[in-house]
């Protein structure tokens, strides 16, 4: 049986506003033929309020594109990021095109406008060397470490997202321990099939024989909580950052490190960015190419370190 839809959240801009019906109506499109998430919806409708609140009494009709290009000042110099620019800009330009096609707009004044260009941040990875002590924790047979362990396995075995995880049930047919493979769905509603290693095989079929001292009756839930629930993103976070801690692990551990480690790791040995981006689940390999940046740096290391024109004068 699947899940019922979260309802959107109520839109962050007065009823009466002139421009309030537009607005829902669109947002009624991304929901009902898009069909995007609870989540992205509530960003969208963010987006969309910070733009009625930034243009005043203009009218959505009436803004030019120096009305957008003081709103874009006044964000950037609340300190929002350029990435954060770029994706309001990419929703104010969504409402101007459907407002072109369904309400006659004559023009986007969004056109031509670029947000700020912010300093790329490279992911952080684990080296091989401590995502294995990372994962070489004694659990002593106990059932919420035993969870724990097959959780943090699953997550750096098969680059697995911290929602995906969380989401997994037990009687779906998603997890297969015998083909060694697990079925997520990802951002977009992206399904994808990815390996699962023979480490985190092993951890999950150990959690599997003890789950049922932790989990309710009748709970689906793969991953379940203290009360035998499915379990929350908060409580992974958390064990997650204790582990690290508890191993030695001088990084800050989370989640999408355990991701990003995965990604970097494997692409060092295959070389096979394409591949890496399907079981990363990547729309575009512009964002899997992250990660030879990463590993570029690992070279540059081993270049200046080796190479006679590079090394420095001891």
């Amino acid at each position: 049986m699947s899940r019922s839809r979260q309802a959107a959240p109520e839109p962050p801009w007065p009823a009466a506003h002139p421009d309030a019906a537009a607005l829902r109506d669109y947002l009624a499109v991304l929901e009902h033929q898009r069909r995007l998430s609870p989540h992205t919806l509530s960003n969208y409708a963010r987006d969309l309020g910070a733009l009625l609140a930034l243009l005043g009494e203009v009218r959505l009709a009436a803004a030019q594109g120096h009305h957008v290009r003081r709103a874009v000042a006044q964000l950037s110099a609340r300190g929002l990021s350029g990435r954060s620019l770029a994706r309001m800009l990419s929703a104010w330009r969504g409402l101007y095109r459907w407002l072109a096609r369904q309400r006659g707009g004559a023009h986007d004044p969004c056109a031509g406008i670029r947000a700020p260009k912010t300093p790329r941040i490279l992911p952080k990875a684990l080296s091989p060397e401590a995502a294995q002590r990372l994962l070489e924790a004694d659990t002593g047979g106990e059932a919420p470490l035993q969870r724990d362990h097959a959780m943090f396995e699953l997550l750096y075995s098969s680059g697995l997202r911290l929602a995906e995880l969380i989401a997994l049930d037990l009687d779906d047919g998603r997890l297969d321990l015998q083909a060694g493979e697990v079925t997520v769905t990802g951002k977009g509603r992206k399904t994808r099939s990815v390996p699962i290693g023979s480490k985190a095989r092993t951890a999950l079929a150990a959690w599997l024989r003890v789950r049922g001292t932790l989990a309710r009756p009748q709970e689906r839930a793969l991953f379940v909580g203290a009360r035998g629930g499915r379990i929350a993103p908060g409580v992974v976070q958390r064990r997650l950052r204790l582990w690290g801690l508890r191993q030695g692990i001088d990084a800050r551990v989370h989640p999408h490190v355990l991701r990003h480690s995965f990604a970097t790791h494997l692409l060092q040995s295959s070389q096979d960015l394409r591949a890496v981006q399907e079981m990363l689940g990547h729309a575009s390999i512009s964002t899997t190419q992250i990660y030879t940046h990463l590993d570029f740096q690992a070279l540059a290391k081993v270049y200046d370190a080796a190479h006679p024109r590079a090394r420095k004068k001891q």
